[in-house]
């Protein structure tokens, strides 16, 4: 469907003043190229100053058929004829010819002439290009300035090289060494004249790549980039060449492909090809096989051709029109760039493929995926269309009409491959396209564009004698035709005239092979009448106001309709072009120019936010099934929620009704953290809105940080009514204690918040984490703040608010860094922080997450015990022994510490870090390595500093370090020491390492009793565990007979039971 605007595309139309009946046209560089009737003098006109003056003329080599301008590079390419042969020639530097009698230098391809023109071209130069077949088509590319020359089976592609002065003296140097002495001074004193531009070069071209097609007659090409496409009567194939230093497989073609006649048949009929449309991989399958040939001999790179599209149309597929109407035409290939692009450097982002039928235009994306974008129903026949910056424009016979095209939807998508999501939006490449008001004309017959310019070529409507022949000669094929094939039909019993439907099928001429071999009309050679128009479409800004304006017709009949949003729609992607183009402005301009383009940008940035307001009014009031379109179009509006629900208060005559998008919206603002505040007017509004079309969201609603400034009072009536007709909920019982507390009413707040269970409070906080913090989940860095009922908590039920926030961080509401940033905040020392880790500690199962815990807490229960004495108003929520039973990082404390602990400490508080960090080192998950660097810092000299450099030394496995270490500083704990850490396969330990030691330092203190003590212990393990011989091994050659004996005895007598 096309959508149909009475806006105003075109601003002014003047006529260009040629002398002779123009031939051909064509526009690039910002000028007018004319083939004047009988081809063989090119005239070009300014297109940038007003009435198009003459720039220069110059005659051509031949009777110019084809003409098309490249950009880059600024030549001209034509196919010209003369003497019944076709050439193809390139003309370079034609600007020179506005001089009167200016030289002209013909060279052929590859062959630079000498003088001026190698020192940059100071005169127009006619470049011959030998083909090996006729030229049929030609194009060039905008994006490179390369060179593509259809001929009857193969596609020929030129690469554009400059060649500056600097490599022409290179190149030229053994040439330069024959030249006589006066040619030689001759050169340098021109080389002196032009000597201030250094940069000039000589244009040439390099044959790179060579196509061979079979099955296909070609009528048209198009280049752009890396795309290559080629059209038929009623084909269209897109191939893409990938160029590559190294060599591939080799592709010559074959000699069947290239020498292969595919003769048709004898007979009068031609069997119609079905219709066909292959995207992407699929195109491969097409019956067109193409070989590639690799010329290229400077750079050495290597070409390989994939299919991208292929497009086949059939006869019956048209309607009322004959079938020489019945082909394809204005073939062309359109680049787009993104702002992050630059022009001279880059791929482009975006390609597009245009080509039309008499009847219909077809538009495809060919790049990150082939798509068919957009139809074009015509209204009437088209002869001709080409593909602008913002506008399709085509031509009838007697109109010029605009569409509206996609690119700039697909563009916006490469750019951003996020558009499509709560934040940015845009109209879908699939929205339907729009026909803009007409400008009627006579006799159009040709179309070109530049820039902002259209250029339209018109004649009188006359027949030549010629054309009266050609239509005198298809008349009596198809009599011919229509009389053959009645007879086949008589032939097998069918009379065709009592079947209406197969004399309606005679009555048509599709059947005629003669329509594959039609030819475009001549260049009529009796005209009475001519006109060359240049019709300057409107500033894009100004056909957005445009539609901006016929949009306020919509919103004032229809302010839910589809199309008013259709028809902002057209202006936001009509927008979003201009932004593209600005952008390319910006890159490529300088000084005066480029802050022009700057405050042109900021013109365009305000419309984009006008525009991006009015969608997301449309959305917001529209069905339930795009409302979620309002959200990402009020957000690049930039509007505050204040003007949004300024522009969303309900009709007059539905005063409690908001639309689903506005709702949308809101709740999507009230969800997310954000520094706006809303003032007291607005946050009652908002609960209001909701109180009346939402009333489940008003515990979200009010637990916003938004909502601060909302009236406690007002609110806590519409809390109250919500709870009498849903039913008591946590959350809702909380939201309404906060309500409570900030009206200062603590004995209700109590009252709210003893209403359920401890546990039952916890499950509403994750529920609704927004009511114990603000700005939590997501990435770490996110800044978060205690809410008041967090601070609250803080003070009046400390273990609540932990269990709280260890339950948030459990569910991934909120991260470690955020949950300590809110107990700072909250200040208590770090007492509360503190026991919101060890809380952590014992319900997280995250094995990171547990060895940050067990790091930090060991290092505060370090500060503690190094800490002068600090003594503080908190208590720990968990005691030691409550952590030791509860948590299995804790692990119960080795018995042999008891003998070194004090029995009296400076506090509590030191004692409790005493105890929490001896467990710690005694549990199963502490890293020793990590803190054994913090434990530095603790002195040996008390015996708990001592008991925690031991724990460190045993759970590295020194035991024979630790038992010395015991012995010298508290013996009396050595046999609890031993009984519990040398055990099993540390058993050997007692009569290899502690027996030897206790007995060399009996020897060494005799009156001992502490040491006698712990060697009479140990000779009884010993003699439990070693036989009589190992025993008598063991007992020390000094040693007194009468003290071992009883011990040797025990151990015989063990033995001789065992």
């Amino acid at each position: 469907m096309v959508h149909v605007y009475n806006c105003h595309p075109f601003a002014s139309q003047q006529i260009v003043q040629v002398e002779q009946e123009p031939g051909f046209v064509c526009s690039g560089g910002g000028a007018l190229f004319v083939v004047t009737t009988g081809g063989c003098k090119v005239e070009a006109y300014n297109l940038e100053k007003e009435g198009c003056p003459l720039i220069c003329r110059f005659a051509t080599m031949g009777t110019v058929r084809k003409i098309r301008h490249s950009t880059i590079g600024d030549y001209l390419v034509t196919i010209e004829e003369k003497n019944s042969a076709t050439y193809l020639r390139v003309y370079t530097n034609w600007r020179f010819q506005a001089e009167e009698k200016a030289r002209v230098g013909v060279r052929l391809l590859g062959h630079l002439l000498r003088g001026a023109s190698v020192w940059g071209g100071v005169q127009m130069e006619i470049i011959e290009i030998p083909l090996s077949e006729h030229p049929v088509a030609v194009a060039c590319c905008s994006v490179k300035g390369d060179l593509l020359v259809g001929c009857e089976n193969t596609l020929v592609l030129f690469t554009l090289r400059r060649h500056t002065q600097q490599n022409l003296k290179e190149n030229q140097q053994e040439l330069q060494s024959s030249w006589s002495n006066a040619e030689q001074s001759c050169s340098q004193s021109r080389g002196r004249t032009f000597s201030p531009n250094l940069e000039l070069s000589v244009l040439d071209f390099e044959r790179s790549v060579i196509l061979h097609l079979s099955k296909i007659n070609l009528k048209e090409v198009a280049l752009c980039g890396s795309y290559v496409a080629i059209q038929a009567e009623l084909e269209v194939l897109v191939l893409k060449l990938e160029a590559t230093t190294e060599r591939t497989a080799t592709e010559e073609p074959s000699e069947s492909l290239k020498c292969a006649n595919f003769p048709e048949d004898q007979g009068d009929f031609l069997l119609v090809p079905k219709h066909q449309e292959l995207l992407g991989d699929r195109a491969k399958d097409c019956d067109i096989p193409v070989n590639v040939e690799q010329t290229g001999l400077e750079d050495g790179r290597h070409y390989t051709a994939f299919y991208v599209l292929f497009r086949r149309f059939t006869p019956e597929f048209f309607q009322g029109c004959s079938v020489e109407e019945m082909q394809l035409h204005s073939l062309q290939l359109y680049p787009m760039f993104t702002s992050k692009q630059s022009v001279s450097v880059d791929e482009p982002a975006c390609m597009f493929c245009f080509f039309s039928l008499p009847t219909a235009g077809h538009l495809y994306s060919l790049r990150g995926g082939v798509e068919h974008l957009s139809a074009y129903q015509y209204p009437e026949k088209v002869l001709q269309a080409v593909l602008m910056d913002h506008l399709l424009q085509v031509i009838t016979k007697n109109a010029l009409q605009s569409f509206t095209v996609r690119c700039a939807a697909v563009a916006a998508r490469v750019e951003d491959p996020y558009i499509d999501t709560t934040m940015k939006a845009c109209p879908p490449c699939s929205l339907e396209v729009c026909a803009l008001r007409m400008q009627l004309f006579i006799g159009l017959r040709s179309v070109c564009a530049y820039g902002r310019h259209v250029i339209l070529l018109s004649t009188a409507d006359t027949e030549t004698p010629e054309e009266t022949e050609r239509h005198t000669q298809r008349r009596g094929f198809e009599l011919k035709e229509h009389n053959m094939l009645t007879g086949i039909f008589l032939a097998v019993g069918i009379d065709p005239a009592t079947t209406p439907a197969l004399e309606s099928l005679l009555s048509r001429p599709f059947l005629s092979k003669r329509w594959a071999i039609s030819s475009p009309k001549e260049t009529s050679t009796v005209g009475h009448g001519w006109n060359l128009y240049v019709v300057d479409t409107v500033p894009p800004l100004t056909l957005y106001q445009e539609m901006v304006e016929y949009s306020q017709r919509y919103a004032e009949n229809n302010p839910q309709g589809l199309s008013l949003r259709h028809l902002l729609g057209e202006a936001h992607l009509l927008l979003r072009s201009c932004m593209l183009e600005s952008s390319e402005r910006q890159q490529g301009g300088e000084g005066a120019r480029k802050m022009a383009a700057q405050m042109h940008r900021e013109e365009l940035e305000e419309a984009f936010r006008q525009n991006c307001a009015q969608l997301g009014d449309s959305f917001s009031r529209g069905s339930q099934k795009d409302c979620h379109l309002a959200l990402p179009y009020y957000r690049m509006s930039r509007l505050s929620v204040t003007e949004v629900m300024s522009r969303n208060r309900p009709l007059p005559g539905c005063p409690h009704s908001y639309g689903p998008g506005f709702l949308f919206y809101l709740k999507h603002y009230l969800l997310e953290e954000t520094d706006q505040i809303l003032c007291q007017e607005d946050a009652d509004e908002v609960t209001s809105i909701f109180s009346q079309s939402e009333p489940s969201m008003l515990v979200s609603v009010c637990a916003s940080p938004c909502m601060m400034n909302v009236d406690p009072a007002a609110t806590l009536q519409m809390l109250q009514h919500l709870e009498d007709t849903s039913g008591v909920s946590v959350p809702l019982t909380i939201t309404m204690a906060t309500m409570m507390l900030r009206l200062g009413n603590m004995a209700r707040y109590t009252e709210l918040m003893e209403r359920h269970a401890e546990m039952l409070l916890v499950y509403g906080f994750i529920e609704e984490p927004r009511l114990l913090l603000h700005g939590g989940g997501g990435d770490k860095h996110t800044q978060v703040c205690p809410t008041a009922l967090a601070r609250q908590l803080a003070d009046s039920q400390p273990g609540l608010l932990v269990a709280g926030m260890v339950a948030l961080h459990e569910n991934s509401k909120v991260q470690l860094e955020q949950a300590d940033h809110i107990f700072k905040e909250l200040g208590g020392e770090n007492t509360l922080q503190v026991d919101l880790w060890e809380a952590m500690l014992m319900a997280s199962s995250r094995d990171a997450v547990i060895q940050e815990l067990l790091f930090r807490l060991a290092s505060v229960y370090i500060d503690r015990l190094t800490a002068s004495e600090s003594p503080t108003k908190h208590k720990s929520l968990k005691s030691a022994d409550d952590l030791i039973s509860s948590c299995s990082h804790y692990g119960a404390l080795y018995p042999w510490l008891t003998v070194l602990n004090p029995v009296q400490i400076s506090s509590y508080q030191h004692w409790e870090a005493l105890h929490k960090l001896q467990s710690l080192l005694c549990g199963p998950s502490l890293s020793v390595r990590s803190v054994a660097p913090l434990l530095e810092s603790l002195s040996e000299e008390t015996l708990w500093g001592f008991s925690l450099h031991l724990l460190c030394t045993t759970r590295r496995g020194h035991y024979g370090r630790s038992i010395e270490q015991l012995l010298d500083r508290c013996p009396q704990a050595i046999i609890a020491y031993a009984n519990h850490q040398l055990q099993d396969k540390h058993m050997a330990l007692w009569w290899q390492k502690l027996l030897p030691e206790l007995c060399n330092r009996t020897r060494a203190a005799a009156d001992n009793s502490i040491l006698l003590g712990a060697l009479k212990e140990t000779l009884v393990v010993v003699a439990m565990e070693t036989s009589p011989t190992e025993f008598l091994e063991l007992i020390p050659d000094d040693g007194t007979a009468s003290y071992f004996l009883p011990h040797l005895l025990t151990c015989s007598q063990r033995h001789l039971l065992a």
